[in-house]
């Protein structure tokens, strides 16, 4: 029945034909231990609170390119499924502001962002330097 609590509980037997009432339902759960499974809402990903080497801000807030593919931005986010976490690198051309390359994944690894990137290269083809 997957992680049910006790108004999901009720309604369930309910629409299996059995005539039972909420409070019942809840009292019962409660005095035999059971309770639905919550689900962790939050994810820590990211310790900012490291000794590793920062790469310099060449952006320094000027999010207005003057033409396509000069300047990209990306994140990386993660998605609650029925399956588990996925985690999504998304690669965002500022100019038009368009996403060019992502990527989803299982795991949050260097192949994640590789993908994301090879993604909007291939697709977008900057000139070198750009």
């Amino acid at each position: 029945m997957g992680e049910y609590g006790w108004p999901r509980m009720h309604k369930e037997l309910v629409a299996r034909g059995i005539r039972v009432g909420k409070e019942r339902v809840r009292r019962l759960m409660q005095q035999h231990g059971i309770h639905a499974r919550t689900k962790h809402k939050f994810v820590v990903t990211a310790d900012s609170r490291h000794s590793l080497p920062v790469a310099p801000d060449l952006v320094q807030r000027r999010f207005t390119p003057e033409a396509p593919n000069r300047l990209w931005s990306g994140d990386i986010t993660y998605i609650a499924t029925d399956e588990g976490w996925l985690y999504l690198a998304a690669l965002i051309d500022l100019f038009a502001r368009q996403v060019v390359g992502w990527s989803l994944q299982e795991r949050m690894h260097t192949g994640l962002l590789k993908d994301a990137l090879a993604m909007a290269w291939w697709r977008r083809r900057p000139p070198p330097g750009g």
